[in-house]
């Protein structure tokens, strides 16, 4: 597996490093309010992919799983109807695969085009914004779909060889709920194309990070904490030791971070001065978020202590991020703040009940 993302924190979504602080000369000074809004609405923003997809991950495996794959960029699907399970092998070699990843991405933009990276990056993420939103879409149509329409079944089918050599490249089975959910993905998909408009690239940086820690598994506790331990380390390198992550995350235009704009109390909607946040600060921890409901789950002791308590850990650590990214100005590699808090809380837990053990040894494969 490969995961990439642009996941430090940055006070300004700018096409021009120089003016990631707020002042610079030239340019619109954000409100107070309108700054707290942005930064408020950033933090409900990665709340809602992390609390609503770990739910959904409990019992994923036994739902129909719309087959996509959304394997480089952002994060890793490979769902037909098992989730990727994640192996302490992978953790492992994730933050050298992502360090070698954004390091290119970084030479690319600094030799080629930006104009013409980001115009194939566009249709390259057109296309899997539609399956992802399609996918997050897919339990409310499924409950607002009129009883009396019809919903006929289809299945698109591609094999290769024939007799007893053949096999199967594709077998999606689909049906008419499922062409309403792209019908409408089409058309946020072709808005995001035209117009690059914040909104339509927040619903499917949202749909991303949703299917992310949905169908993303760490098959254990100790998984976790080798995935989260190299990626705090690639966090903290990329962001303070080279100008590379917030060089790539502003050149970058594709949904792989959720925007909000700090001046949107002045300007409405056309408003253009953004606070980012990067999909992998969503997805890295909500996937271990999601590993320790699915503990919950398996100690079959009706609670949701060790869920509630990383997700408290998490709402604390992006918001010490905030924080310090507003008090300094400048970029800050959040998983620095969220890795000890996503570790470290339901760690303490775990000690103080004497579960720490079977915390560490138990497998959680679904």
């Amino acid at each position: 597996m490969a995961d990439v993302e642009q996941n430090a924190a940055v006070p300004d979504g700018s096409s021009n490093e120089s003016d990631a602080v707020n002042g610079t000369v030239g340019r619109f000074v954000s409100s107070a309010e309108g700054t707290a809004l942005a930064y408020g609405s950033l933090l409900l923003m990665a709340l809602l992919p992390i609390f609503f997809g770990a739910l959904r991950s409990v019992g994923c495996s036994k739902n129909k799983v719309t087959d996509s794959c959304i394997y480089l960029i952002i994060i890793t699907i490979n769902a037909s109807d098992m989730p990727e399970t994640i192996t302490s092998r992978d953790a492992a070699r994730f933050p050298i695969i992502a360090s070698c990843t954004l390091f290119g991405l970084y030479l690319f933009f600094k030799i080629f085009s930006q104009e013409y990276i980001n115009l194939l990056l566009s249709m390259y993420f057109f296309v899997l914004g539609i399956l992802a939103l399609s996918h997050t879409m897919s339990p409310f149509m499924c409950r607002v779909f009129p009883a009396n329409v019809p919903n006929k079944q289809y299945q698109l089918l591609f094999t290769q060889g024939s007799g007893e050599s053949k096999e199967e490249i594709v077998n999606y089975e689909f049906d008419t709920k499922d062409l309403i959910c792209l019908g409408i993905s089409s058309v946020v998909g072709v808005w995001y194309v035209l117009k690059k408009h914040w909104i339509a690239n927040n619903l499917f940086g949202l749909a991303f990070a949703l299917n992310g820690v949905e169908l993303l598994h760490l098959n254990n506790v100790s998984t976790g904490c080798i995935l989260l331990g190299g990626l705090f380390v690639y966090d903290v390198f990329w962001v303070f030791g080279t100008n590379v992550m917030v060089t790539v995350a502003k050149s970058f235009e594709a949904p792989i971070k959720l925007v909000f704009p700090q001046d949107l109390l002045e300007k409405g909607l056309d408003a253009s001065n953004f606070a980012m946040l990067g999909l992998g600060d969503i997805v890295i921890p909500g996937i271990f978020i999601a590993l320790l409901l699915r503990f919950d789950v398996s100690l079959k002791k009706n609670t949701r202590t060790y869920f509630y308590t990383s997700f408290l850990a998490y709402i604390f650590g992006l918001g010490l991020t905030i924080f310090v990214m507003h008090t300094f100005k400048h970029a800050q590699p959040a998983l620095l703040y969220l890795v000890p808090a996503c570790i470290g809380f339901p760690v303490l837990l775990a000690l103080f009940k004497g579960e720490l053990t079977e915390m560490f040894s138990e497998l959680l494969l679904t």
